[in-house]
C-alpha cells in the first residue's frame, strides 16, 4: 500500500493517548494541592531516571502523565472549607449515619483526590451533589434508602 493513503495518525500507533482533563472546575484541597506538587516532583525525578536507563517507553509514558499533572496543578484553584461548616460544601467532611445504623465519613475533595474507598469523594460526584448545602439533620438518598447528616467538620 502507497504510503500516500496512511493516515498520519496510523504511523505512530505506539503513541499514548493523552490523559483526559476534566471539564470541571479544578477545585483542591491543601491536601489535593500538595499531592499535586508531589507527584509533579515524583514524575520529574522518574523521567530523570528513565532518560540515564534510556527508556523509550517509559519516557513517552512520564511525558504524558508530566503534562496532565502539570497542567492539573497549574490550573489548581485551593479551596479552603469554613472553619464550622453550617452547611457541607467543598472540602467539609460530613458524618452519616447510613440505612441498618452505620456510620460513614465522607469528604468533599478535588477530583484527583478522590478515594471513595478512604471516604474522599470528588465533588462532581452523585453523592457529593446529593450532599451539596444539606446541614445537620438533613436526609439524603443514599444506596436506594435514607442516610441522615450527623456532623459536619472542615
Amino acid at each position: 500500500m502507497s504510503r500516500a493513503f496512511v493516515k498520519e495518525s496510523d504511523q505512530d500507533g505506539d503513541a499514548l493517548p493523552e490523559r483526559a482533563i476534566s471539564p470541571h472546575p479544578n477545585l483542591v484541597t491543601a491536601r489535593g494541592q500538595s499531592l499535586l506538587e508531589a507527584r509533579v516532583r515524583e514524575l520529574e525525578a522518574e523521567r530523570s531516571a528513565a532518560r540515564t536507563g534510556g527508556d523509550a517507553a517509559a519516557l513517552a509514558r512520564i511525558a504524558r502523565d508530566l503534562r496532565y499533572f502539570q497542567a492539573r496543578r497549574d490550573s489548581a484553584k485551593l479551596i479552603s472549607p469554613p472553619a464550622s461548616p453550617a452547611q457541607v460544601r467543598f472540602g467539609v467532611r460530613a458524618l452519616l449515619r447510613l440505612p441498618g445504623g452505620g456510620m460513614k465519613a465522607f469528604q468533599l475533595v478535588g477530583e484527583d483526590e478522590a478515594d471513595p474507598k478512604a471516604g474522599l469523594i470528588s465533588y462532581v460526584s452523585p453523592l457529593a451533589r446529593a450532599l451539596m448545602g444539606k446541614g445537620v439533620g438533613d436526609k439524603l438518598p443514599f444506596a436506594g434508602q435514607t442516610a441522615e447528616i450527623l456532623e459536619l467538620q472542615a
